[in-house]
């Protein structure tokens, strides 16, 4: 090919051999990756096989198998398969672990294996970049986001999925009885049914029988499902669930992935991989995972709607976490165009409500629910009231009021004085989430139970803050500090 650029010949020997090292740049992040692994006490951090056995086969040591999974995590490669492929071919990853290409069994269990060991590295990862000082601001936002698991929803059920399937079948199985019932009158008196219609019939009964079976196949998962604790069986990964999403009507069989992220640099600096649907019960323990990671007393926390629950904003304050977060909107009242809650001015001094027309609601009594003290506020002057139909159906319009109410209006206050602070929150914690998708590909997980998805997902967030510390500082910087 006379005028391009000229390849080397394949067949061209060299009169000396060439050295790995001069295939690998000095600012190739793989040199990082060496480096940071090599510093780390493996044994410490609860590795298996950092001592070798005194018998048998020689082993391979934890130091080369970890740096191909953070290799791997680096380059959206997770598969252990593609890994073993890679250790063959790839000059970065000969190069990273001298040479060695350890079967894909092999690599499989070391992941499998090491979980608590490999989550601590990822901890390990958060305290270098507190200590180069990308975590100065002591300020995070926390978001959940729902993972797909190795479980289709065709093998997860609950109740509902349950009462709707035998619903279906229900209605199958009339439609083909009806369909049989039409056959029989279209047979004429006397006479054998047509080939075509003894087929038919022969197909229809064939479909019941199949039904049948599967109502006895159901109601026997059914039994197994409602001896569970939630109500709900997995087949294929027993720990998945079966969670709503954003879109109206869908949902997905998966896991529901915590995390706080830094409002400075966008680092993860605490994640928690959870199986419970939704975000309000996470918020204060993702807080103090935040703040103990962080180094620091003092936190500031903003975070959805999702996460307002009374308990956890309380347990919050009294931690000294300083939280942020909106209120659902989530009164009937207003919904149906009359006073919400939110029109009652609370007046601390005289422990009453001021109602719209400036008539005031007092104290009345309290009750405890859900383990809530609860006082009600409500007064006589409501039946002459010319508002009264735009306040209240009942006879008087009652008010209740949680006895640590003050601190959600404390928080409130904090928001309202901020109105940036939930623009903040979206563009700080969704884009991690986006990425890690992104990279984790349509399938997410590759792992089955609550355990190994969590080394998964530890796995990919040592990958993302290793990217976001290599984009911020570089290479040389980032060696610097771990041999520093």
């Amino acid at each position: 090919m006379q005028g391009f650029i000229q390849g080397a010949d394949r067949q061209q020997t060299t009169l000396l051999p060439e050295c790995l090292d001069d295939w690998v740049h000095e600012s190739n992040p793989v040199r990082a990756v060496d480096v940071f692994v090599d510093a780390l006490d493996l044994q410490d951090l609860g590795f298996e096989g950092v001592v070798p056995e005194a018998t048998g086969r020689p082993a391979y040591h934890p130091s080369p198998l970890l740096k191909l999974y953070i290799y791997g995590y680096l380059n959206r490669v997770h598969s252990s398969r593609r890994l073993e492929r890679e250790a063959g071919r790839n000059l970065e990853v000969m190069w990273l672990t001298g040479r060695l290409v350890p079967d894909h069994k092999t690599i499989a269990d070391f992941r499998k294996d090491n979980g608590p060991a490999i989550k601590k590295v990822c901890g390990q990862f958060v305290a270098l970049c507190r200590k180069m000082g990308l975590l100065a601001k002591a300020s995070v936002a926390i978001d959940g986001s729902k993972f797909k698991a190795v479980n289709s929803r065709d093998n997860n059920f609950t109740k509902a999925k349950m009462d709707r399937r035998l619903a279906q079948i229900e209605e199958s199985v009339a439609r083909y009885l009806s369909q049989l019932d039409t056959a029989d009158l279209q047979t004429t008196a006397g006479e054998a049914p047509s080939e075509a219609l003894a087929a038919t019939t022969t197909r229809l009964k064939e479909k019941l029988a199949k039904l049948k079976e599967e109502v006895k196949r159901l109601k026997s998962i059914e039994k197994q499902m409602l001896a569970t604790p939630d109500q709900q069986i997995s087949f294929t990964d027993p720990d998945s669930r079966s969670m709503a999403t954003s879109g109206r009507g869908s949902g997905m069989v998966g896991y529901n992935v915590q995390a706080a992220v830094d409002t400075t640099n966008h680092l993860i600096v605490a994640h928690e991989v959870t199986n419970i649907g939704t975000d309000r019960s996470q918020l204060s323990g993702m807080a103090e995972q935040a703040r103990t990671e962080i180094g620091s007393e003092q936190i500031e926390v903003v975070a959805d709607r999702g996460y307002y629950e009374g308990g956890q904003i309380k347990a919050c304050e009294d931690a000294g976490i300083t939280v942020m977060l909106p209120k659902p909107m989530t009164s009937g009242a207003k919904a149906a165009g009359r006073f919400g809650k939110q029109d009652f001015v609370y007046v601390a001094a005289e422990d009453v409500y001021r109602c719209p027309t400036g008539e005031k609601l007092t104290y009345r009594y309290a009750s405890e629910e859900d383990g809530k003290t609860l006082r009600r506020y409500w007064t006589t002057a409501c039946k002459t009231c010319p508002l009264k139909a735009k306040c209240t159906t009942g006879p008087e319009r009652r008010i209740t009021r949680w006895e640590h109410e003050a601190v959600l209006e404390k928080v409130q206050a904090r928001l309202d004085k901020n109105p940036d602070a939930m623009r903040v929150r979206r563009s700080t914690v969704e884009h991690p989430f986006g990425t890690l998708k992104m990279r984790m590909g349509a399938t997410h997980f590759l792992m089955k139970t609550l355990p190994k998805v969590a080394t998964e997902m530890a796995l990919c967030v040592l990958g993302y803050n290793f990217t976001r510390v290599l984009n911020i500082v570089g290479v040389d910087a980032l060696m610097a500090a771990i041999q520093g």
